[in-house]
């Protein structure tokens, strides 16, 4: 197994240049979301065990790490962002505690689905940025969206996220996958933006099928669903962000209009004042935008009386 625990350093829009830890043999999963870019999961569990010896997955991190020095690579975070759900291992606090001697910050991206057990809540104290998901509020979704092992129930979870929040002192962040048709309703968003309200995450991503997902029934929600959701999450937590459109994208002022508006409209629906406002800095002109429209590389969309600009969305090949 040697050399496909550590991997990168990768661009992450969440976590700038990120090298990711394989903490879970794939694909042992507590969820088989129907959504999963990797297909179903081929081997369901929601009891936590030892996967690697903590230390083959420090070695195998360092060795990483001095690599990337040594070519002059940076790295933001060490992210344990597995095939699997990386709460499942058992060791995770001490494999946490170990990698902190590399003098990096240390990140953990999970479905949140063992988060009612207080040994994960404590392995994941331990982090420096924590991401959980919160899919839906109704039973009925989560179970078709997620397809959770049967020993899951959704309101423990919840409360487990809860329970998190409430002590947990580093970055937290949540994550919301949108589907067509299942979670991308009105009420469905009222309850889950109410829910991260209660939390109060640092910031709360909304993601949609942007690749080949594990079910073919799976679909993008509309432009308009996606920017409706933005708006909803954005009333009641400090920061929201889509991540459905192109990754890898820069959000710094490159130069290039077009692209920096693409970049940002991907993450940010951009209401028309703001738009016509960044124009007047760069020195563009609107019929940048009308362009940009007209190739249907961004969408125009009303919402509660205002104007906004999103990206469209694709779906990758």
């Amino acid at each position: 197994m040697r050399g496909l625990i550590a991997f990168g350093p990768v661009p992450s829009r969440r976590l700038g240049r990120s090298l990711g830890i394989n903490n879970i043999p794939a694909k042992i999963c507590s969820y088989s979301c129907a959504y999963c870019q990797v297909g179903r999961t081929v081997q369901m569990s929601a009891e936590r065990r030892p996967y690697y010896p903590p230390q083959q997955i420090f070695s195998e991190v360092a060795e990483k790490v001095a690599m990337a020095k040594s070519q002059g690579l940076s790295i933001d975070y060490l992210t344990f962002v597995p095939d699997g759900e990386p709460t499942l291992d058992i060791n995770l606090g001490e494999e946490i505690e170990r990698l902190r001697s590399l003098g990096i910050k240390m990140a953990v991206i999970s479905n949140a689905s063992l988060i009612w057990n207080e040994g994960v809540r404590e392995d994941l104290f331990k982090a420096d940025w924590v991401s959980v998901k919160v899919d839906s509020l109704q039973e009925r979704a989560w179970r078709r969206i997620d397809r959770p092992h049967s020993s899951l129930r959704l309101e423990t979870i919840l409360e487990g996220i809860r329970d998190f929040a409430r002590d947990y002192e580093g970055v937290l962040a949540t994550e919301s996958m949108l589907l067509a048709g299942i979670n991308d309703d009105q009420a469905s968003l009222q309850a889950i933006g109410e829910f991260l309200e209660g939390i109060d995450p640092d910031v709360s991503y909304i993601s949609a099928p942007i690749r080949p997902p594990a079910e073919s029934w799976v679909q993008m929600p509309s432009p308009e669903r996606l920017c409706q959701a933005y708006q909803i999450f954005d009333q009641r937590v400090k920061r929201v962000e889509l991540l459905a459109g192109y990754e890898g994208d820069s959000f710094d002022l490159t130069g290039d209009t077009r692209e920096d508006i693409l970049a940002i409209a991907s993450v940010h629906p951009m209401r028309e004042a703001a738009l016509r406002g960044f124009l007047d800095k760069s020195a563009g002109g609107w019929a940048i935008i009308e362009d940009l429209v007209e190739r249907k590389e961004l969408l125009r969309i009303e919402y509660q009386g205002n104007v906004f600009y999103l990206r469209r969305p694709k779906r990758e090949n």
